[in-house]
């Protein structure tokens, strides 16, 4: 059984990479009718971030990825925290000891820097030494004994070309001299990343492992300590980098990164993943838009590719319009409630505001947007008019025509709605034999106030006679 795994460590806010990885993970779990699980990596304890656990887990629900296994899940291989697994780190910690593959080292903090500073001054790649890495084994359990602070580190071979196989970069090949002897077991006897994920992976049966190209030169570390254990390593594939615009790796610096930033801003769970799924992998046609059965169907490594992918928000951003569009009155609600609720129109009729909604639907980028469609209907615009051209062509003599023909034709209409506004306007362009643009844009500048927005009708339905002559004797007195 295909076994996959998302494993972050709860140091921050997902990053919009792991949710690539993780959604890749499950996709490919899904497609094979395997299990997909949730592990996390919690064993650096200098660098954990309160709360970040719970958004981890969160961001997942939200996307909708759902592991079969992890913490608060169950499962038949936990703990699925890496700081309750302790005791088989150790166990496993001394197999390598015993078997020669590994070593206490005693070189402290002020040792390794000077070694880092000479080697830099040679022009020489930072590495450990191997100072400690053939100390005798019983001056070493003397040392220990005695309470000597002390680090477990794995033994590299000497010489040897490392061939490591990737599903999407096929064979790669590196030469052991450019690995040094990595920490496995810190002072504090907490694991590093190398040793913990060996070892969990193995015992969890994974049997694919996804992860970012950052990992490759971790790569065959890891392929060395399956076969210091006797291990079958599973099958790996490190995904292409996600970069910015200008080729670098995305970051912090130019916007967004987490998920947690583009949920607030409004953009919807299906954008976000459809988005997220085509950031390295091609689906080999023109189609853009994906429900999450759509990509557990079509998603192959094959066609994931090796070189970075940038991250457009200016696709993302038509991509998120596209969902929006699609949303029932019931979905677009519940999604733009929240948003509602944080303006100052949060108390206004909810028919009114479920019917500026659905106005507003297809001009909405994101959610958040909905406050500027908000404040189009609701707020007294009489006299925030500033948009020079707007006011100069309000000021033409024709369009002021056709807006004294309006406030003559509306004055004795009982009321006004978008099922008779098309009417008056009818018996405007009669009465001024204007039309076309010079009829219908004099009306939206005066009543919208805006060059492009919702259709005029469906604004003036909301509006009501008594607001739409308002905007118009407004317009006139410019």
């Amino acid at each position: 059984m295909v076994r996959t795994r998302f494993a972050p460590s709860p140091t921050g806010y997902l990053h919009v990479g792991g949710l690539r990885t993780a959604l890749f993970s499950f996709l490919y779990a899904r497609q094979q009718q395997g299990s997909f699980l949730f592990r996390l990596e919690d064993t650096d304890r200098n660098r954990l971030v309160e709360g970040a656990e719970e958004d981890l887990i969160a961001m997942l629900k939200w996307a909708g990825i759902t592991p079969d296994e992890g913490p608060g899940v169950g499962g038949d291989y936990g703990p699925y925290k890496q700081s309750e697994r302790l005791e088989i780190y150790a166990r496993h910690a001394q197999i390598l000891l015993d078997k020669g593959h590994a070593y206490p080292c005693f070189c402290s903090a002020e040792r390794l820097e000077q070694v880092k500073t000479e080697q830099k001054a040679q022009g020489l790649i930072s590495r450990y030494d191997g100072h400690c890495r053939n100390l005798p084994r019983d001056a070493g359990l003397t040392r220990i004994e005695s309470g000597e602070p002390y680090v477990i580190r794995m033994k590299i071979p000497e010489n040897e070309t490392i061939l490591m196989e990737d599903l999407i970069r096929d064979k790669v090949a590196i030469n052991s001299e450019q690995i040094d002897d990595q920490v496995l077991i810190k002072t504090d006897r907490f694991p590093t990343y190398h040793m913990a994920v060996v070892v969990d992976d193995h015992l969890m049966r994974i049997t694919h492992v996804i992860r970012g190209e950052e990992w490759l030169p971790s790569f065959p570390k890891h392929l060395l300590l399956y076969r210091y254990f006797g291990w079958e390593p599973p099958q790996f594939a490190h995904l292409p980098l996600i970069l910015n615009t200008d080729r670098s790796k995305l970051s912090k610096r130019q916007g967004s990164v987490s998920v947690e930033d583009f949920r607030k801003e409004g953009y919807l769970s299906q954008t976000m993943v459809n988005f997220i799924a085509l950031l390295g992998w091609n689906p080999g046609d023109a189609q853009e838009l994906f429900s999450m059965e759509q990509l557990i169907e079509r998603f192959s490594f094959e066609r994931v590719g090796k070189s970075g992918s940038v991250f457009d928000r200016e696709k993302l951003n038509w991509m998120n319009q596209q969902y929006i569009k699609k949303l029932s009155p019931e979905e677009l609600w519940d999604a733009l409630a929240p948003y509602i609720q944080t303006t100052p129109f949060a108390g206004e009729s909810p028919d009114r505001l479920k019917k500026v909604c659905q106005i507003a639907q297809n001009s909405l980028t994101q959610l958040k947007d909905i406050q500027n469609s908000l404040s189009l209907f609701f707020e007294d615009r009489g006299s925030t008019l500033s948009d020079p051209v707007l006011i100069e062509f309000l000021k033409k003599e024709e369009s002021r025509v056709v807006l004294k023909a309006f406030l003559e034709q509306t004055e004795t209409l009982e009321t006004l709605e978008d099922s008779n506004f098309a009417e008056v306007m009818k018996q405007i362009q009669k009465i001024t034999g204007i039309k076309g643009k010079n009829l219908w844009l004099p009306m939206r500048y005066a009543i919208t106030q805006v060059e492009q927005g919702p259709d005029l009708h469906l604004m003036v339905g909301v509006y009501g006679k008594n607001k739409c002559r308002k905007m118009v004797e407004y317009a006139l007195g410019l």
